[in-house]
């Protein structure tokens, strides 16, 4: 059932608005986004009209624009990502790991999309890898994937980044798999805390000195010189939020678990309460004080300002695997460790909570069968957007 509002509507009711008034700073990936939330599922796209064998009803299904940054366009995408990964799972406990950011190195991130999320990703796997390895804590290969958010309940700029993580490593002579010893917690975070914020660092200086990094506006300053030095030393020593939580009870709860973080954008439609020429409403969950549920009203610019603070750089992945779970060696590594642990490959079958919503292909009046009978075309091409 289409929710009674969208973010579309919001983007085909404010958004050429907005355009006129950002012009001169408005990027052109944000103007592909914005062009194809409001197009998706419309005449625009093209589309198809579904039969049915038995009853004669018939049914408009317009096509989807496909982006990933748009809310309605996910949840099929997510469905078949998470119908692979269920022959990666292992019978151990899994758990999830987050890495975050101060706000100063958020700010330097929004500038800097690709080299500081990339950044990010590389530290936060480095991290993970060197204390696994080490012989005081597992000693062995760890594998995990790791998954890019950018927002916060509020759509402000909080880049993090979640893993799933199994619990325990593959030995250096391949073997043992050597078990986390933790019940509750995989690996110490105050260490987990203090490499990551040494390597993130470290990488951020290389950067700068490459030259790989650009500032302007309020930070425009710590292009020169060392000024970004300066700028990052009370960052080595504040404290950098690494969280671990427990691990799960099923391998098909980790499923269930990672459908709800993999495909995930900035908000979804179902947050949204309202939305008119003043403000947009929706709803958010405030963590600091005990999850409580929370509404808030943007006026619309500023809503769009912040969905769009989320878009990704093109071609740049948001999920990877590192360890014994990268793409190269997984399907190795996991025979290797199923036949160590003495388990079967787990069956393919729909984890939970994963199930499509429905099946397209049934007819909602008597559940027989739709039959494409008439492909519709594009109304009119896909607006310029450069």
């Amino acid at each position: 059932m289409r929710p009674a509002l969208e973010v579309a509507d919001i983007f085909r009711r404010h958004g050429p608005a907005y355009r006129r008034t950002h012009d001169g700073h408005l990027g052109r990936g944000e103007r592909r986004v914005m062009a194809a939330i409001e197009l998706c599922r419309t005449a625009a796209l093209g589309g198809h009209v579904e039969t049915c064998e038995d009853c004669a009803l018939s049914r408009v299904a317009y096509n989807s624009c496909r982006n990933r940054h748009c809310p309605k366009c996910q949840a099929a995408a997510r469905d078949r990502w998470l119908a692979e990964r269920q022959a990666d799972l292992l019978p151990v406990p899994y758990f999830h790991v987050v890495f975050t950011v101060p706000a100063e190195i958020a700010a330097i991130a929004y500038q800097n999309k690709r080299q500081l999320y990339t950044i990010l990703f590389e530290a936060a796997a480095e991290t993970l890898k060197t204390i696994a390895a080490d012989r005081r804590h597992l000693g062995g290969e760890l594998g995990f994937l790791a998954i890019l958010h950018t927002w916060g309940q509020t759509l402000t700029h909080h880049p993090h980044l979640h893993c799933l993580v199994p619990g325990g490593v593959l030995a250096a002579d391949g073997r043992r798999w050597v078990a986390c010893r933790r019940r509750r917690f995989f690996l110490p975070v105050r260490v987990l805390s203090r490499l990551f914020r040494r390597l993130f660092l470290e990488r951020l200086q290389a950067a700068q000195t490459a030259g790989g990094l650009r500032f302007f506006g309020a930070l425009a300053p710590l292009g020169d010189g060392n000024a970004l030095a300066r700028a990052l030393r009370p960052l080595r020593k504040k404290r950098w939020v690494v969280y671990a939580k427990p691990p799960f009870g099923s391998p098909e709860r980790v499923l269930a678990y990672l459908g709800r973080y993999t495909h995930r954008v900035a908000i979804a439609n179902s947050r949204l309460v309202s939305a008119d020429d003043t403000g947009v409403t929706f709803r958010w969950r405030d963590y600091r004080h005990g999850n409580a549920p929370r509404s808030m009203t943007l006026a619309p610019h500023e809503f769009i300002r912040r969905f769009l603070l989320h878009c990704l750089p093109d071609g740049f992945h948001r999920i990877r695997h590192y360890g014994f779970l990268a793409n190269g060696i997984r399907r190795a590594r996991l025979a290797v460790i199923r036949r160590l642990l003495a388990d079967a490959p787990p069956q393919r079958r729909s984890a939970e909570g994963c199930q499509p919503r429905f099946d397209p292909t049934v007819c909602p009046c008597c559940g027989g069968i739709l039959r494409i009978t008439v492909t519709l075309p594009r109304a009119r091409p896909w607006p310029d957007t450069s």
